[in-house]
């Protein structure tokens, strides 16, 4: 038990920002899912306790999606591909009765 590294992210710093996309909006209003952008080295259970400290809220239940990021050619810099936005969001679904108010 002692060689086991315990690293805990600060509450404050897991939750990156809330994306409020259609798809995210439509989620919102019909199951109470709020989708939020988080760190890359971020779990359930840090994202569950820092979304329930940062808005007072009870949370149900947490999904997580990875997305990788893409390779992106130009055509000016051919032999220089770059990268296009690889983020981790969080799907977090809110107990009955509470709400985020995003506005």
């Amino acid at each position: 038990m002692e060689n086991m590294k315990v690293t805990m992210i600060e509450s404050c710093k897991v939750v990156k920002e809330c994306r409020v996309t259609e798809k995210a909006s439509l989620l919102t209003s019909k199951d109470a899912c709020y989708t939020f952008e988080v760190v890359q080295e971020a779990n359930r259970l840090e994202v569950k306790t820092a979304v329930e400290n940062a808005f007072k809220v009870k949370v149900k239940k947490v999904r997580i999606l990875n997305r990788k990021a893409k390779m992106k050619r130009s055509r000016v810099r051919r032999a220089r591909p770059g990268y296009v936005g690889g983020m981790k969001k969080a799907m977090v679904v809110l107990a009955k009765g509470y709400k985020i108010d995003m506005m």
